[in-house]
């Protein structure tokens, strides 16, 4: 178990300074003036000393491998920079989002994981049949499907012509969060999740069936069969536990897609999460917090893989951890 946790601590470093590299070297071929972004619309009533002043703070004058060695010893002390836009440590500004951001990832990758297993398992065991093309076409149809799309059209039909939802965020506009009630909270949250849990059903649900058509088609499913026991016995004895492997891995491997999906469905409903701030960032280029979110965003794909890993042992306890059985 040691050795398992220090191969993922070293292959997490070696991942972050990767990314840090090419996060840092993109951003400072770019056109982006953190000077200029700094200041505004203020830039032309600043005077050039002012601007040099400023430029000299943010060590934009300075070559880039000075600048990137900086920066990484920044974040060996857990300093990740000051946002421009946001006036407050990146670390703040990161955790603040996030936090949001959780609530709406968590509650769309549960229910996609969940709706898509169950979905995969009746469209195996009833191959072919007319429920097993509906779920097929459904699972086709929402895998072309973008977020922002489906988020719009939820929103049209449920907020503006049926009035059921919130338009958008992520509270009642004007209302203190301190008295914000639990069902108001939900209620905001329920479109941005459906419309991300939606997309995430398709890929679990089609390599469930996949799986369980295999498994079906065993040597010792048939020996099963041959022995009396029923189609759902067969599932229930022997292909649970199968095709809980891959769905596990998909629905682990999808955080990197649950985070992009989250910056498009938190564009759409004005959700107040660490989507939106990336956009933010992008555009009023505050090169801090977007490199801060980079970093962050690597490590949280990083974590789910690493979960991935750690539930293998609780599904097949055969699977020891670190790859050898």
């Amino acid at each position: 178990m040691l050795g398992y946790i220090g191969r993922k601590t070293i292959q997490l470093i070696s991942l972050l300074i990767g990314v840090a590299i090419i996060s840092f070297t993109l951003v400072s071929l770019s056109p982006i003036d953190p000077v200029r972004a700094y200041i505004g619309d203020d830039m032309t009533r600043m005077s050039a000393e002012q601007r040099l002043q400023i430029a000299q703070r943010w060590g934009s004058g300075q070559p880039a491998p000075t600048r990137f060695l900086k920066w990484l010893g920044q974040i060996a002390q857990g300093n990740l920079g000051d946002s421009l836009i946001f006036n407050k440590p990146v670390i703040d500004v990161i955790g603040e989002r996030f936090t949001r951001s959780l609530w709406l990832m968590g509650m769309a990758w549960l229910l996609s994981g969940i709706f898509g297993y169950c979905l995969g398992i009746i469209a195996g065991a009833w191959k072919g049949s007319a429920l097993d093309r509906a779920i097929r076409f459904y699972a086709y149809t929402l895998a072309s499907t973008p977020a922002f799309w489906l988020g719009m059209l939820l929103l049209i039909v449920f907020s503006v012509k049926l009035q059921v939802t919130p338009v958008c965020c992520a509270a009642p506009p004007g209302k203190p969060a301190a008295e914000v009630s639990l069902w108001e909270w939900i209620h905001h949250l329920i479109l941005p999740a459906a419309t991300l849990s939606i997309i995430g059903i398709a890929n679990v649900a089609l390599h469930t069936r996949q799986k369980l058509i295999d498994v079906l088609h065993s040597d010792y499913a048939l020996f099963a069969r041959a022995q009396g026991d029923t189609t759902w016995g067969i599932i229930c004895h022997h292909g649970l536990r199968n095709i809980s492997l891959p769905a596990l891995t998909l629905q682990f491997a999808s955080f990197s897609e649950l985070f992009g999906g989250a910056v498009l469905a938190e564009q759409v409903f004005s959700y107040p999460g660490l989507g939106q701030t990336v956009i933010q960032a992008g555009l009023r280029s505050d090169v801090p917090l977007l490199l801060g979110v980079v970093l962050f965003s690597a490590i949280f794909v990083f974590t789910g893989n690493t979960l991935a890993d750690l539930s293998y042992r609780v599904v097949d306890p055969r699977i020891r951890i670190g790859g050898r059985t």
